[in-house]
């Protein structure tokens, strides 16, 4: 950029002042009335059209137009209520595309506050927008309303722009106060000038100089809330509203208002909060906030859950309930520290296809090392005093998720912290988490998520649910007795008899963890609560097999979270309660002791004395209906369970989301007469997703024993092949495919399966886990975990096969006799061509049909043809 490149204000007299603007001036005014910046603007672009400028008018406010229609000035629509992220996105995609040498005018700036509610984030976009405008030698035009904006948003856009022009109208006179003009200076420039007309005449004695700015100080100094966002003065008008005695139509329009800031854009959550949050509701979220913006749909879920039962009356919720003091960092915070690192043009090169993924890992990567700004580090230090050395779990509260249609789950990272050490090392902690959390936005598996649910054009804004972990301490371990997961409508019916408006759950001892993720040799109870004794499995050995053996919990000592085993635990003197979860496991005592251990506790978790208690089921019952009910939609509910003295629960909703689900959404019909030689699966119950018809074109196979003898690292490559194939041969409407593998798909344990991530799988139309017992390869039935969740977003029919069950019929031999396709379709990888195998069915007229009233699914040849692709 030439240094020298002069531009003119359209005024010779104050390009005198001035001495000109430059190429790469980024002009602010602050004026009394748009008026007064409007008189600025139109000589401006007059004369930049004059000099064959291109002129860009970038049109957002509630104000008249600054500029009509005029010949060389594009109008650009923008409409700020979509969010920051969008606003500033497009922006920059039509600075972008205009290039360099561009002028522009935008409207005024305050006008934004209306959209976003904070004056910070004000400040945010000019900080990202001017250095850019600024790179492309161009000059542009901004406008604040004086008194409408925090000092600090003032001083933060002085730092950052070129020109500051303070424009006064005092007793029908107009002042022009350049405050900052950019490597430029003269004896008066800085001072006041009166204008008239084109003439710009000094103030250069002290008589009328003090007296002008005597005035121009009382009037700016006149409130003391200047020295406030403009969010906190939007919340000391509501708590005014909330004290008097407001008639109700105010105040209600006031929580309309405010839900708008504060709970998000999605219509339906939004008209459940204007439904079920009162004003005071809404205060009482502010004042435990750190930053501004929304508080995601986590903590919305949560907070609605909560509300909603302590406003239904066939129970006493208030007594029921563990109160919850949780902390919320408003979504803003995660822009803030995009801005504050430096790494916005990044973020914004990662909103374009071509760098979807690859400006995403650089991103991610940066995002685990930056550093927060001094306010927010303060809100979180203030923070992590009141919670002290007891323990919290920073979780992930994003703008979309655990919204109606998308969850989200398991996509955002959540981390525990002990809370041991001084402030600074629990500090370092909290931070550290915050920054895993924020990165995991640019994740692969979130990334793949969006584009597949529409949401990747979508503002994702991350906010922060940061909650006292519920338990007690038990010496140097903390821990909640019971955590588990509740979805009010079951679609998983492992007997015919059940009812799915019953409900589900999925409980263990200890922290929930365990509850929504699939964990090694490890499993959950899976209680339907029409039917909470009954089991998904059959005879005692299997209910050892299927048990939980381990538990999450927080070991302060070691300040970290641990698994320990639930036997060294028993045996560890501490006051565990274990006869109220489980039974003695007499016969593995007597082995242990014939082994010299005699005296150890063996304890089997069934929850079968708990779960035979009316009054518990039917409470956690009650729980799901009414909360879905209030949603008028199935609900998925994370939740804790700790037991007074006196045996009465205490329960903690921790986070609640519409349940998505898949029924009866067709009827279908399944041959009751087929050849056996013509079935490839018949099974009885143990599959997900619905009512399906499904004709295949591929099946991949993952061979159990040819899998079970590769190496660690090989086992990793086969997932790796695995999503290669993904992308290269399945897609739902041309080519459905049939993925079938030993045990669990997704584990992170390839001892127990396939480690594939979601976006390896993302486009598999039926996904089938096959026992392989003597590999130690079995299915887990993960309804209600995070990765069923996934599977029914997604639309992914799932299957568990057992083939040495007698109700389950798998013809291996005849899925072995078909040609395997690995090899032409990826050579660089057909030195696996034994363990994957890729067999193309279309020919075969493979249908995979099942029918949730029966319980009946069935996979043959001969079944209805593919229908034909245009």
């Amino acid at each position: 950029m030439m240094a020298a490149a002069r531009v003119t204000t359209g005024f010779q007299g104050l390009d005198d002042i001035l001495d000109g603007l430059r190429i790469g001036d980024n002009v602010v005014w602050k004026v009394d009335s748009i008026d007064d910046y409007r008189d600025f603007v139109g000589p401006f672009v007059e004369s930049a059209l004059k000099d064959g400028r291109k002129v860009v008018y970038m049109r957002f406010g509630q104000h008249a137009p600054l500029l009509e229609e005029i010949e060389g000035v594009r109008t650009c629509e923008l409409d700020p209520r979509q969010g920051f992220e969008h606003f500033a996105t497009r922006i920059h995609a039509i600075i972008t595309e205009e290039g360099k040498e561009t002028f522009y005018v935008f409207d005024c700036l305050s006008e934004l506050l209306s959209a976003w509610a904070t004056d910070h984030m004000i400040g945010n976009f000019f900080r990202v927008t001017c250095p850019y405008l600024f790179e492309l030698d161009t000059v542009a035009y901004f406008a604040l309303i004086r008194d409408r904006h925090a000092f600090k948003t003032i001083a933060r856009i002085r730092e950052t722009t070129q020109v500051l022009l303070d424009v006064h109208n005092c007793a029908g006179d107009m002042y022009i106060h350049p405050l900052k003009v950019w490597q430029r200076n003269s004896p008066t420039m800085f001072l006041p000038h009166l204008r008239d007309g084109d003439v710009f005449t000094p103030l250069a004695n002290s008589y009328d100089a003090t007296n002008l700015l005597t005035d121009i100080h009382r009037r700016d100094s006149v409130s003391a809330s200047r020295q406030l966002d403009h969010w906190h003065r939007l919340f000391l008008q509501a708590e005014e509203l909330d004290r008097s005695a407001s008639a109700e139509d105010e105040q209600k329009a006031m929580v309309g208002h405010l839900c708008h800031h504060l709970i998000g854009r999605e219509e339906r959550m939004l008209s459940l909060a204007r439904e079920h949050l009162s004003l005071e509701d809404l205060l009482n979220i502010k004042s435990r906030m750190v930053g501004t913006g929304f508080i995601g749909g986590k903590t919305v879920g949560m907070l609605l859950a909560r509300r909603i039962l302590e406003k239904d009356h066939q129970l006493d919720w208030q007594t029921l309930l563990e109160t919850h003091d949780s902390f919320f960092v408003g979504s803003n915070v995660y822009y803030a520290y995009i801005v504050h690192n430096g790494w916005w043009k990044l973020y914004m090169r990662q909103k374009t296809e071509e760098g979807y993924f690859e400006a995403a890992a650089e991103l991610k990567e940066k995002m685990l090392h930056g550093t927060f700004p001094e306010m927010v580090a303060t809100g979180f230090r203030q923070m992590l005093e009141y919670f002290g050395q007891y323990p919290i779990i920073v979780r992930s509260s994003s703008l979309l998720e655990d919204s109606f249609g998308s969850a989200f789950a398991g996509k955002y990272d959540s981390f525990f912290c002990a809370s041991q050490g001084s402030l600074e090392q629990r500090y370092e902690a909290f931070a550290d988490a915050v920054r895993k959390i924020f990165a995991s936005t640019m994740s692969e598996d979130a990334l793949t998520y969006r584009i597949q649910r529409g949401l990747d054009k979508h503002d994702e804004q991350m906010a922060l649910l940061v909650q006292r972990v519920s338990g007690a301490y038990r010496k140097h371990y903390y821990f909640p007795e019971l955590a588990g997961v509740g979805v009010s409508h079951n679609t998983f019916v492992w007997d015919k008899d059940m009812d799915p408006k019953a409900g589900m759950l999925r409980l263990v001892y200890g922290l929930g963890t365990r509850a929504v993720d699939r964990v090694e040799g490890d499993y959950p109870r899976i209680v339907a609560l029409d039917a909470p004794l009954k089991k998904p499995h059959k005879g005692f050995e299997d209910t050892r097999r299927f048990a939980q053996r381990d538990i999450d919990l927080i070991n302060l000592e070691d300040n970290a979270v641990q698994t320990v085993s639930i036997l060294s635990l028993a045996n560890d003197g501490l006051d565990l309660r274990l006869e109220r979860f489980g039974i003695k496991d007499r016969e593995t005592m007597q082995k242990l002791a014939a082994r010299g251990r005699k005296g150890q506790e063996v304890w089997l978790l069934t929850f079968d004395e708990l779960l035979s208690d009316e009054g518990f089921t039917g409470l956690l019952r009650n729980m799901l209906k009414t909360i879905e009910t209030a949603y008028g939609y199935p609900v998925d509910v994370e939740f804790t369970v700790n037991f007074a003295t006196d045996g009465s629960p205490k329960i903690n909703v921790l986070q609640c989301r519409p349940l998505q689900t898949k029924g009866q959404r067709k009827k279908v019909q399944i041959p009751e007469r087929v050849e056996e030689k013509n079935v490839l699966i018949r099974s009885e119950g143990n599959f997900m997703g619905g009512n399906i018809s499904q004709p295949l074109k591929w099946v991949i196979w993952v061979d159990p024993e040819e899998y079970t003898r590769l190496a660690l690292s090989q086992k990793y490559e086969v997932a790796r092949l695995v999503g290669r194939l993904n992308k290269r041969i399945a897609d739902r409407q041309k080519s459905p495919t049939m993925l079938l593998g030993p045990g669990r798909w997704g584990t992170s344990t390839p001892n127990l399966g396939v480690p594939v991530t979601f976006s390896e799988i993302s486009n598999i139309t039926a996904l089938g886990e096959v026992a392989f017992s003597a590999g130690g390869l079995m299915p887990e039935l993960s309804y209600g975990s995070h990765f069923f969740q996934d599977l029914v977003e997604a639309d992914i029919f799932y299957l568990a096969v057992f083939p040495e069950n007698k109700s389950c019929h798998f013809n291996e031999k005849w899925l072995k006799s078909l040609p395997n396709s690995l090899e032409p379709l990826m050579p660089a990888s057909s030195h696996f061509k034994n363990v994957v195998k890729a067999y193309r069915v279309e020919e075969e007229r493979l249908l995979l049909v099942a029918d949730v009233v029966t319980q009946a699914l069935l996979c043959y040849r001969g079944g209805a043809p593919l229908p034909e692709q245009n």
